[in-house]
């Protein structure tokens, strides 16, 4: 059997005897079109032929044309190399490896870096190993950047299995693990350092033996400056990215301490357009900056695109086209070291993204190592869907619950109590912290629909605590009913909030029997409901646009039938167990206080 090196000496042999010999030719020549040259930043006429997988010139190509070379027609469309998301999880829109692919190709976008943080935080090892040995399977570059810490705050919330050091030469090995994903376990520096200092040494050890074996590692780094900065770089080993950065100066900190800031823009927390005022303000170099989209919806896919929608967006807030599309090409390569992808080159892969329109990012083609995959917006090769082993279903190991494990006891206290809420700040995970009344009724604290104070409860859901977490929240904007699910950053316990305890008891309890999902209740009926039983986070019995009608279909009805107006509740509700992230989160363990790592009571 020839070794992947001979293969690919040979390979360019071949190439070699096409330029030169006179007498073999392309196997493809993107004709006519305008070459988007990210390395120069230029746009110029050329066409670009294939040969294999790979690009054999880019330029004029006439000589390369022979009998049996595909010649496809630019008509002066855009050549630009394939779009690189460079951060996000496929959890976070439901969707399996294949059906989220299925619906981002068509956009141009060839290669996809995931955290699959969320299915190792359910399931471990085995978890994230059946996603990689998904991704194996399909035509776009999939490759995964682990976490090497779960829980990310031990002894304050309950993951469905842990993971440190232990575990990295195992995942590591994988030739489709890029590296060690974002490092949220050391995101608030000082309490870390102060209260958990283990937990610094178990990460260093990680991030040693990743660089030991040209592995990258991803930083995670909301609101740090200076010291606090410098700390979380040096234990990512130098150079990490952070896609949490949400204001112009923190933008300006991060890249004048190399970081690759991954400007993110997904479905419900969007910081592109505060971050690139770095650039378009202060003329700081791109080259650093960015564009990810961490989390988003199949509708939203379906209805804008991927990462094509993203550069868009960045276009229209003064980039120029080129600069933003250097974002998603060799400004990610050149992050994580991709060699052959991320630009056009002459022995670069041929993963190609063909534009109609430049400024509104119209993908009419896209090309996957020199093979058409898909056209005007529609895939032109066969992907089969993708169906998971048991193994990796019914997660959730809790009991129905019962309406007094519920509520929120007022400790003796009548008429009134002082209660602490977390505060939701629309399309971001950072939230607020307040002190609020809410009304007692025989011992219970009460919800209060008129000042949008409900209870939010988060119930252990591994088998492993038992514990149910108890607040309040402002701003989830329920006028009645319930919603719960399983999806629930990171630890993906059942989180649920309501307008009535009833309803709560319900939406856990829907949930639960589905082994994972998103339950709405009203008047104790099922409004809307979805299964999500691989890990209680995705499904392989829809496909993506399946997917995306059945969340259009239950936004519509939160709208309508819960009179909830937060843009994807179901989104804005899942971050807000997000402890590495201030202000105050929920979990199974209580209320924290992400920037003191301590757990308050729900009563002030």
């Amino acid at each position: 059997m020839l070794t992947t090196e001979i293969k690919d000496a040979i390979q360019r042999r071949r190439m070699i005897d096409v330029l030169l010999s006179g007498d073999a030719y392309a196997d493809l020549v993107l004709k006519g079109g305008y070459i988007i040259n990210v390395i120069t930043r230029e746009i110029y006429p050329g066409d670009v032929a294939v040969k294999g997988d790979r690009i054999l010139l880019v330029g004029q190509a006439d000589k390369l044309i022979g009998p049996s070379t595909l010649v496809e027609e630019m008509c002066g469309k855009f050549i630009s190399p394939g779009f690189i998301d460079s951060h996000m999880h496929f959890e976070s829109a439901m969707l399996t490896v294949t059906e989220f692919s299925k619906l981002s190709i068509p956009t141009g976008t060839t290669t996809l870096v995931a955290d699959p943080h969320e299915i190792g935080n359910v399931l471990g090892v085995p978890g994230m190993k059946a996603m990689i040995e998904e991704a194996r399977t399909l035509p776009n570059r999939v490759l995964f950047t682990v976490p090497c810490l779960t829980p990310d705050v031990p002894g304050l919330e309950t993951a469905g299995a842990d993971i440190g050091s232990k575990e990295m030469h195992e995942l590591l090995s994988d030739d489709h693990v890029q590296g060690i994903g974002e490092l949220q376990g050391f995101s608030n520096v000082h309490p870390v350092y102060n209260n958990a200092p283990y937990l610094i040494d178990d990460l260093l050890a990680s991030v040693s033996f990743a660089k030991s074996i040209g592995k990258t590692i991803e930083g995670n780094a909301p609101g740090l400056f200076g010291r606090e900065l410098a700390a979380h770089i040096i234990c990512g080993g130098g150079h990490v990215s952070c896609h949490e950065t949400t204001t112009k100066e923190e933008m300006m900190e991060k890249l004048r301490y190399g970081v690759s800031v991954f400007m993110r823009e997904g479905s419900s927390q969007r910081n592109m357009a505060e971050c690139i005022r770095a650039i378009t303000e202060e003329g700081m170099d791109s080259r650093r900056a960015i564009l990810v989209s961490d989390d988003m919806v199949p509708e939203d896919l379906l209805k804008y695109g991927h990462m094509n929608d993203i550069v868009r967006r960045t276009i229209a807030v003064g980039i120029d086209p080129v600069e933003a599309i250097q974002m998603v090409t060799i400004n990610p390569a050149t992050h994580f070291g991709f060699q052959d992808i991320g630009l056009l080159a002459p022995g670069a892969k041929a993963d190609i993204a063909v534009i109609s329109d430049l400024a509104q990012m119209t993908v009419s083609q896209v090309y996957i190592s020199g093979v058409k995959v898909a056209q005007d917006g529609e895939l032109t090769r066969d992907i089969p869907s993708y169906t998971y082993p048991a193994s990796v279903k019914k997660s959730v190991k809790r009991k129905p619950v019962k309406l007094e494990d519920l509520q929120l006891s007022s400790g003796g206290a009548h008429g009134s109590v002082q209660v602490r809420a977390i505060e939701v700040i629309p399309d971001q995970n950072l939230t607020g912290a307040g002190i609020f009344t809410a009304a007692v009724k025989d011992g219970v604290v009460q919800p209060s629909v008129e000042n949008d104070l409900l209870p939010l409860l988060v119930v252990e859901r591994h088998g492993r605590s038992g514990k149910i977490g108890k607040t309040f929240v402002r701003g989830m904007k329920l006028k009645a009913g319930a919603i719960a699910e399983s999806v629930a950053h990171d630890t993906h316990n059942i989180i649920v909030t309501g307008t009535n305890y009833a309803d709560m008891v319900t939406a856990v309890n829907r949930v639960i029997a589905m082994d994972g999902g998103i339950a709405m209740i009203e008047g104790g009926k099922v409004v809307g409901d979805l299964p999500l039983r691989i890990g209680g986070l995705m499904t392989d019995e829809l496909t993506g646009k399946e997917m995306s009608a059945r969340i259009t279909e239950l936004h519509r009805l939160a709208r309508e039938e819960l009179g909830c107006t937060l843009h994807v509740p179901f989104m804005h509700l899942s971050f807000l167990s997000l402890v590495t992230s201030p202000a105050w989160k929920i979990t199974d363990i209580g209320l924290i206080d992400a920037d003191a790592f301590t757990v308050l009571p729900a009563l002030a």
